[in-house]
């Protein structure tokens, strides 16, 4: 089997192969615009390769909860080759392969969702395995849904953006914290491969991210309106 995977809902964007149980992954550096980096970035990786897409079998896409730009992105780029080529398409939750990355264990996902507020989820996690706890939310910092039990390894951007509320509302129940950690396309791959051997994959004109925020983003009309700047 062979998978393209594309991840930008973070501030880092990747891109991965899936070459029959092999996984190369390649990242854009930080600070570059996903937009202007994930063709060309896509292309190397498939050139190096020695891949073209009408190899591919199909391709994954960050699904979200994340940066609103960063998800349409993903998700418009993968559908936009899976149609040239025609193929299918999975979309994997970010949150999902952020816990993946952890190992085994039990982890806690919390990411600067801006506005104040953050996404968070729980899962279990064994080998390529990961089993939902608690379906991500969006929540502000101190209100964030509490795990059951102690022992949760913390990870993403939401613990640097809001460390203090955190560790406040979660206490003794998160034992340990990577806020540097990041949902990467490798992890996607590894979720995603399973999955298209079960026949998951869809048709790519019904790729869609997940928001999990009821509306993505307000006008200039209704910014202005609140104080903001247009």
């Amino acid at each position: 089997m062979k998978l393209l995977a594309l991840e930008s809902s973070s501030e880092l964007f990747t891109a991965a192969l899936y070459l029959d149980g092999r996984i190369i992954e390649r990242e854009g550096a930080r600070g570059d615009s996903h937009s202007e980096i994930a063709l060309p970035l896509v292309k190397g990786l498939l050139d190096e390769q020695k891949t073209v897409l009408a190899d591919l079998d199909g391709i994954v896409f960050g699904a979200g909860p994340g940066a609103f730009t960063g998800l349409r992105l993903a998700c418009s780029v993968a559908q936009g080759l899976a149609i040239g080529a025609d193929l299918p398409v999975l979309g994997i939750g970010s949150l999902e392969a952020l816990a993946l990355g952890a190992g085994d264990g039990f982890v806690y996902v919390c990411t600067d969702a801006r506005m104040r507020e953050v996404y968070s989820a729980a899962y279990r996690v064994c080998g390529d395995s990961v089993v939902t706890i608690m379906a991500p939310v969006v929540s502000a910092p101190a209100a964030v849904p509490l795990p059951a039990g102690v022992g949760w390894l913390g990870r993403g951007s939401g613990f640097a953006a809001y460390a203090d509320a955190l560790a406040e509302r979660l206490g003794a129940q998160v034992t340990s914290v990577d806020p540097d950690a990041r949902p990467r396309a490798d992890t996607l791959l590894r979720l995603a491969a399973p999955r298209f051997t079960r026949g998951e994959g869809f048709d790519a004109a019904l790729a869609a991210p997940l928001y999990v925020r009821d509306k993505v983003a307000m006008t200039t009309r209704e910014r202005i309106a609140q104080g903001g700047k247009a």
